[in-house]
């Protein structure tokens, strides 16, 4: 079974917090845990992609399906598979782990690589708890200029997402005022016979967490801090202990206002966000990834053309990927600077969805920074709350399946 212990307390076998082996003049040693959809659909293209232009090299891959390992080795053309993460960490010392397993196996796993010494790449959404992630983040070595674990966010990256943040940080299209952010993509009855999907144990909450958490860490990209949040959530549909829709209403710090959307149940699937301006419109409108052309900026009328040719000028167009966030990452691995998407910065996200889920089951206002040691909905997405808390015959536990993008 590729997972560490789970106890988190320091062992002989995981030293703590080692100092990562410099990385001046050689590649990235990578390895791969998870080999499903996600780490073969995604993880092994961006990693492969850098291996070619000579930054990384995949050195191992870990699943729990030794036959299946065996093969995805030997089709890849990497040296060693294993069963066993711990053993892996021991013998190929790799400098980066891609973890693209279920969120509950996420803490453990992270852990255990940091405490090897390794960066961790971690697909979304990154554990299934703040109680879990705060534990995640106290074992980086931020003394030390790494290891630090980063979170699977790459909507918040390529050339579209780079423009837009400048233009609305910048404040050249004045002050957000009016935000959308939308998520209404459609799952049948058999995405849900998949043992683990849909429980809190194992997923760690519904679309909020699993699907609409992109475009929720986009958005909060782009806009910074939120401050509160009233949500409704609902069990419309699917037979799961999550929701598989909720609304919310979210206030930045900013004064911006904006309102969420997460589904399952939208034939006509669409990811979308739009932020109005003083002096414009930014609206971007895809699926599951995006590039230049899948942005839009309409200008108050009035706006001289110059300044609107230059909101629409985006540049070379790199599209949001893995490939993306991935490279953005090696270059902090590099400097030994704490990446984008980790630490405070990957964990707002995550907060939000809390948030979210504590208001709309406690029918009340939730701030920001109020959820800690002592709430229920630190330690768990569901809070305990009266027809969301699971009952204890239903927890299952979680197999080593790759979880969607």
């Amino acid at each position: 079974m590729p997972t560490a212990s789970n106890d988190p307390s320091p062992t002989p076998d995981h030293p703590s917090n080692r100092p990562p082996t410099p990385l001046t003049g050689r590649r990235v040693r990578a390895a791969i845990v998870g080999i499903g959809a996600i780490g073969g659909g995604s993880h092994l293209p961006a990693l492969a992609q850098l291996a070619e232009e000579g930054e990384t090299e995949i050195v191992a891959a870990v699943d729990i399906d030794a036959d299946a390992v065996k093969r995805f080795c030997a089709e890849h053309g990497i040296p060693h598979g294993y069963t066993d993460l711990d053993r892996m960490l021991a013998e190929q010392r790799p400098d980066l782990v891609s973890i693209c397993t279920p969120p509950t196996l996420h803490r453990d796993q992270t852990i255990a690589a940091l405490r090897a010494g390794a960066w961790v790449w971690c697909e979304k959404p990154p554990v299934p708890t703040l109680a879990d992630f705060d534990a995640v983040e106290a074992e980086e070595g931020t003394e030390t200029g790494g290891p630090y674990a980063s979170i699977v966010f790459q909507h918040r990256f390529g050339s579209g997402s780079r423009h837009v943040r400048r233009l609305i940080a910048e404040q050249t299209l004045g002050r957000p005022l009016v935000a959308h952010c939308q998520t209404t993509w459609y799952r049948d009855t058999a995405y849900y016979a998949v043992p683990w999907r849909g429980r809190w144990q194992t997923e760690g909450g519904g679309p909020a967490m699993g699907h609409g958490i992109h475009q929720m860490d986009l958005l909060l990209d782009l806009l910074g801090p939120w401050s509160e949040v009233r949500a409704m959530a609902g069990r419309l549909v699917h037979d799961v202990e999550t929701e598989d829709v909720s609304t919310a209403l979210v206030r930045f710090e900013n004064g911006a206002l904006a309102t969420v959307v997460n589904s399952v149940l939208s034939p006509d699937e669409v990811s979308r966000i739009r932020i109005d301006c003083e002096r414009a419109t930014v609206e971007l409108t895809h699926l599951y990834g995006h590039s230049n052309a899948d942005w839009s900026v309409t200008p108050a009328r009035g706006t001289p053309d110059a300044d609107a040719a230059a909101w629409r000028d985006f540049g070379a167009d790199v599209p949001s990927s893995h490939l993306a966030q991935l490279r953005e990452l090696v270059a902090s691995m590099r400097a030994g600077e704490r990446p984008r998407s980790s630490g405070a910065d990957g964990r707002t996200s995550l907060e939000l969805i809390a948030a979210l889920y504590k208001s709309a089951f406690t029918d009340t206002t939730v701030r920001r920074g109020e959820i800690g040691p002592g709430d229920p909905y630190y330690t768990a997405m569901h809070g305990g709350a009266p027809g969301w808390a699971p009952v204890p015959a239903q927890a299952s536990a979680g197999t080593s399946e790759e979880i969607p993008a």
